[in-house]
């Protein structure tokens, strides 16, 4: 059994106790969540899919807030002598997926 989900504007396809990262979102490690936009579900072979949501929810508990590795940003203007580097780190939370109540 798996569904896709939407998080944070993002589709995810889960499935029961998968930890995944998602883009940060609000609360502290060991809270639940849950999650209402449920584009599609795959029960054993048998396909539902929203128009544009399936009713019901996917529970999560979060289990740690990080950041993703450095991604450098390097900027440069040819004969000019101007060049400029910058580093970003991608904020994300690890979830492991709980129940699905369809």
């Amino acid at each position: 059994m798996f569904a896709v989900v939407e998080i944070a504007g993002m589709q995810f396809e889960v499935e029961p106790k998968e930890v995944l990262n998602v883009p940060r979102l609000a609360g502290e490690p060991g809270d639940g969540v849950s999650f209402n936009n449920i584009l599609l579900v795959d029960d054993n072979g048998i396909l539902k899919t929203g128009t544009p949501y399936i009713e019901g929810s996917i529970s999560a508990k979060i289990l740690e807030h990080g950041k993703d590795e450095t991604v450098l940003v390097f900027h440069k203007k040819r004969r000019k002598g101007h060049r400029k580097l910058n580093g970003h780190r991608q904020k994300y939370t690890r979830i492991e997926i709980g129940e699905f109540s369809l």
